[in-house]
């Protein structure tokens, strides 16, 4: 009898440190909703904090499985929502760190609940806020999915989460029926316009290709002393209105995101999916003695300053789907504040223009107009339009304008706009004399291209991303098969490695001649990896569209600021004889004329 008891009693004690576990958890991650979205030291430590309620939460339920099954009523969805809660976790500390290592985490906890079918019982509970919990879980599960490039599995997943929605539908009648089919439609838009040239295996079978950086992908560069900052903060800003989107991610914002990111590392992925040493036979989810994988700021073990830049492999950046100026503001100053010395500022905004009626504009910062932000309808209240004009005079308050942007200027600052009133962007002043690069959009695009880029994302953001695909695109080819695209691939591969060593021969030609061939802004960003990649596949962007047919008109071709060379470099012959080879390899030559025309 004593024994008895005495394992009652012990019984007891799990199930009610389990329930204290389970409460402090939930309240933990509730309270990151209230933390600050920007900034690095505001929220680290309570992030900290919060994981390692759930790695003692996950351990304490693997260990005690049987106790709290027969005590505590312990169901699966439970350890579901929890695995969920985990997934989430890693995949907002990827968001607020940009390391790649933490979505593979996300993916290992979200495919256990999949592949443990934790939720396959939950139509059965007769709860309708259960059902929400799984199609949400799919939708954050898919989202990863993207991000990582699993395309087989997204597929997969939108078809379980479309029989998902019908049974909840068809169950319970519910008032959000209307907003989960527009969720799905959202998923199904974005894979389609995602996949812009297929590239097949010989069995006719797409091939997905990733378009991270990666040590066979980064363009060769001939350092020199003058080659000084770093990439360290980014804010990528999506505010096209007819773009497809899924989860506050246009395409031009998911594609930029994936350039300005390396390869995720292999080092932890062996033990993704393995079960723990002592979880026994009743789970195979992810190891929780990996939870934080590379240590959490705020957390035991975690060592600041050195050892964490050291891990960092990827910028710090910030994703804004369709802010109000006022948040822009903010993230843009959170970035400025937390830039490092020799560290660099990149500004990234895909968005429709604002358009100025100033029929003789003096200031280059306000009258010419700028780019929309957030578009609201409240501006009506006001007496002002849209679309930048206003019987009063005033300008349009939901408008980023160059002018705005020019307090930025303090600090080395890296501008790509993407929009059909980006060249009013050229007009920035360096008053302060810091490093300064504004790559432009076309302005304009053929006829034909029209339909299908307003909704499948920005050609130019395209050429940033992928050149080949872009090419592709341009020439109409829709499918390509593996080894043809790889042998093209290599023509681009060329390209970028010319224009690389042009960049480096322009600068030691004006250290040697005195002649001002190339702005040192270039030559100071082009030191890092994802400066340099942006800059020489804005000359292939360039080379390219000035060589096809169909783009004839100077507003269909990007520009920067400062200019880059012409004849040293944009028009060189040998980067035009590439695009050019590159052209025959595809068999569209007859799209390209013979040789670069003057505007």
């Amino acid at each position: 009898m004593v024994k008895m008891a005495s394992t009652e009693e012990q019984d007891r004690k799990i199930v009610l440190e389990f329930c204290h576990l389970l409460e402090k958890s939930k309240q933990l991650f509730n309270g990151l909703r209230d933390l600050p979205q920007y900034g690095h030291r505001q929220w680290q430590a309570y992030f900290g904090r919060t994981f390692d309620v759930y790695t003692k939460l996950w351990k304490f339920q693997q260990q005690h499985r049987l106790v709290l099954d027969s005590k505590y009523g312990l169901k699966r969805w439970q350890i579901g929502e929890i695995a969920s809660k985990i997934g989430q976790l890693y995949y907002h500390y990827y968001l607020r760190t940009s390391e790649t290592n933490y979505l593979n985490e996300a993916y290992s906890f979200y495919a256990a609940i999949r592949g443990r079918a934790y939720y396959s019982r939950a139509i059965k509970e007769d709860r309708p806020d259960l059902m929400v919990k799984k199609l949400r879980y799919y939708a954050r599960f898919i989202v990863v999915c993207l991000l990582l490039k699993k395309m087989k599995l997204v597929r997969e997943l939108v078809i379980e989460l479309e029989r998902q929605i019908q049974e909840y539908t068809t169950t319970y009648e519910p008032e959000d029926q209307l907003e989960w089919s527009l969720v799905l439609e959202e998923i199904k838009g974005f894979i389609k316009a995602e996949s812009a040239v297929a590239v097949l295996h010989a069995d006719t079978n797409p091939i997905v290709l990733s378009h991270r950086l990666s040590p066979l992908t980064t363009p060769p560069c001939e350092r020199t002393p003058h080659m000084t900052l770093s990439l360290q903060e980014i804010l990528i800003v999506g505010s096209a209105c007819e773009q497809a989107k899924f989860s506050e991610l246009t395409m031009d914002m998911f594609r930029m995101l994936q350039t300005l990111e390396r390869e995720p590392t292999d080092a932890m992925h062996p033990m993704i999916g393995h079960p723990m040493a002592h979880g026994g036979p009743h789970d195979a989810s992810p190891a929780a003695s990996r939870m934080p994988p590379y240590g959490v700021p705020g957390s035991k073990g975690y060592v600041e300053n050195g050892d964490r830049r050291a891990m960092r492999d990827n910028p710090h950046k910030y994703l804004l789907y369709k802010p109000s100026l006022s948040q822009l503001m903010v993230f843009l100053s959170s970035g400025f504040k937390e830039l490092p010395p020799g560290g660099a500022l990149l500004l990234y905004m895909s968005a429709d223009g604002c358009f100025s009626t100033t029929k003789h504009p003096q200031d280059y910062g306000y009258e010419l107009g700028g780019l929309a932000t957030s578009v609201k309808r409240d501006a009506v209240d006001s007496g002002l339009s849209v679309r930048g004009k206003s019987s009063a005079g005033y300008k349009e308050p939901h408008c980023l304008y160059p002018g705005d942007l020019y307090p930025y200027t303090r600090r080395p600052l890296f501008i790509i706009i993407d929009s059909d009133n980006s060249f009013v962007f050229q007009h920035i002043p360096r008053y302060f004399g810091q490093p300064l690069v504004i790559l432009m959009s076309p302005q304009d695009i053929p006829a034909n291209y029209q339909a299908d880029l307003q909704h499948h994302g920005s050609l130019f953001t395209l050429f940033l991303h992928s050149p080949m695909t872009a090419m592709c695109y341009i020439c109409n080819v829709g499918d390509v098969p593996i080894h043809h695209w790889e042998r093209c691939q290599s023509y681009v591969d060329r390209f970028v490695t010319e224009a690389s060593r042009l960049v480096t021969r322009c600068r030691m030609d004006e250290i040697e001649q005195g002649i001002g061939y190339i702005d040192s802004s270039y030559v100071q960003f082009f030191g890092d990896d994802f400066l340099r990649t942006l800059i020489l596949r804005f000359v292939f962007c360039d080379v390219a569209l000035r060589l096809h047919r169909g783009f004839r008109g100077r507003h269909q071709r990007p520009r920067c600021e400062p200019p880059l060379p012409g004849p040293e470099l944009l028009e060189h012959p040998s980067l035009a004889h590439i695009v050019l080879q590159l052209a025959t390899a595809l068999d569209v030559r007859g799209h390209f004329v013979e040789g670069p025309e003057g505007d």
